[in-house]
Parts: C-alpha cells; sequence; structure tokens
C-alpha cells in the first residue's frame, strides 16, 4: 500500500486542490462580473459628470447622470441619432468586433490604429433652456503601449473643447501616462477643433515641446508630453481621426449650435 507521501499520493492532492482553486477562481469571476461592470460605468459616468463640471460627490453619480446627461445612440455614417440599439448597456467595443455592426478601416484611413470601426457609438447631450450646452463624446485610438479609450468634451459649437479625460491605458508613468494628469488636461479647454470655425480637416494637435501663446496656431495647439512622443502622437491622431469624416464630423455639420 503506497504512503501518504508516494508521488501518487501527492499528485492526487496537487490535482484536487487545483481543481478546487480553479472553481473557486471561476465562481468568483462570474459572481463579480456583473459588479464590475456596473462599477466601470459608473466610473465612466462620473468622468463625463466631471467633464462638464456637474460631480458632486456628495450626491449619488446616477442620480446626477440621470438628471443632467441625455444618452444618445449615434450612426457615425449618417450623423443622426438612432433608436435602433439601445443606449442602456451600449458597448461599442463588441459592436466594433461584428462586422455586421462595424467597418474595416484600411491603413491610409485608420491613422488612430483602430482596424475597426463601429457604426455607433453614445452622445452624451447636456441641454440648458433647451439647447445643446455641452457634448461628450468617446473617444480612442493607439498610443505608444495601449489604446487609449476617454471622452472630449465639446461646448454646443461643436469645435471649442471643454475637457478631456482617458478612463484607460497602458501608457508609461510618469511619460505617456502623464495623460491622467489634470494640469495636462486643462490645457485643452479653450482649444478649437477646426480652423475658424469652417467643420473641415481638424487642427487640434499636440505638439512637441511647449505652446506659444502668441503663435498664429497656439488655439488648435496643446503641450506635447515630455519623452513621450509616440503617445503625444498617438492623441493628435486620435483627434484627427474622431473629428475626420469616418468619426463624428457628419454629426458636428448637423448639430452644431452655430449661434
Amino acid at each position: 500500500m503506497a504512503g501518504k507521501d508516494s508521488i501518487k499520493q501527492t499528485l492526487i492532492v496537487a490535482t484536487a486542490l487545483c481543481l478546487v482553486c480553479s472553481i473557486v477562481v471561476s465562481t468568483a469571476a462570474v459572481i463579480l462580473k456583473p459588479i464590475q461592470a456596473a462599477n466601470k460605468n459608473l466610473d465612466k459616468q462620473a468622468r463625463v459628470l466631471a467633464l462638464v463640471d456637474l460631480l458632486d460627490k456628495n450626491k449619488t453619480i446616477q442620480d446626477q447622470f440621470n438628471r443632467y446627461v441625455e444618452t444618445r445612440v449615434l450612426d457615425l455614417d449618417s450623423g443622426t441619432f438612432t433608436d435602433k440599439i439601445d443606449a442602456t448597456g451600449f458597448d461599442q467595443r463588441k459592436l466594433a468586433r461584428n462586422p455586421a455592426t462595424s467597418i474595416a478601416l484600411d491603413k491610409n484611413e485608420d491613422i488612430a490604429d483602430i482596424k475597426r470601426r463601429s457604426r455607433y457609438t453614445v452622445a452624451y447631450l447636456i441641454k440648458k433652456d433647451g439647447a445643446l450646452e455641452y457634448v461628450v463624446l468617446p473617444i480612442h485610438g493607439y498610443g505608444l503601449w495601449s489604446t487609449l479609450y476617454g471622452f472630449i468634451a465639446l461646448r454646443g459649437d461643436m469645435n471649442t473643447v471643454y475637457g478631456i479625460t482617458f478612463y484607460e491605458h497602458a501608457e508609461t508613468p510618469g511619460l505617456g501616462g502623464e495623460i491622467d494628469n489634470p494640469a495636462w488636461q486643462a490645457l485643452w479647454r479653450g482649444k478649437k477643433i477646426f480652423a475658424d470655425g469652417d467643420f473641415d480637416e481638424p487642427e487640434l494637435r499636440v505638439i512637441k515641446g511647449h505652446v506659444e501663446p502668441s503663435a498664429a496656431d497656439a488655439e488648435h495647439e496643446i503641450d506635447g508630453l515630455a519623452g513621450a512622443t509616440l503617445t503625444s502622437r498617438g492623441v493628435s491622431h486620435m483627434i484627427r481621426f474622431w473629428f475626420g469624416e469616418n468619426g463624428y464630423l457628419p454629426f458636428i455639420e448637423k448639430h452644431a449650435n452655430r449661434g
């Protein structure tokens, strides 16, 4: 009879332990998945509210979001809102993976390096007295090490930036990770995406070095991230893509408040 310390007995115990641990981990992942999804959604809602200075930390995020923000699904090709897809639980990444709800981008179009673009996205509208005051739009594109996912807030003219934030990326802390620095994000407020209010080619970009306030293009330029040239370039390409013909340009042309 084999002893308790035999190789066979050790393997049986180890296998059983691994099986039990895998079941526990898998069960925990299944149970926690809805909670994690809900927390991610709340984080996004908080970022949208914060971008337009509406976040009150003394009140619940959900209540504030429901009060101030109108969420609409946007058909990017036509630039119009659609009810074909429910805004509740909207998952742009899932839609982008599905050939039926996305388009493949060729190399010349894909300056943000996203490979496929969903036909739909969400627009977060903040209105005052019935008029569009702000719109918050999702943006994403590749930096140095990762795809950057964030939001950009525009005033009702669809040209003036009010704020920018990123909620997911894997850029190098202290270098490309400085896209999370509030001081750098604050540089975006008041910048113009298009020149002279003409919705043609987007002009806004992150430059190398610091913006000279007296320069002719200063209102279209953002200070570069020190030591993070490729991340800076990735942000510029992201803006150029999402505010071009394959992005939000059709929507902007239809819905801009030109008053």
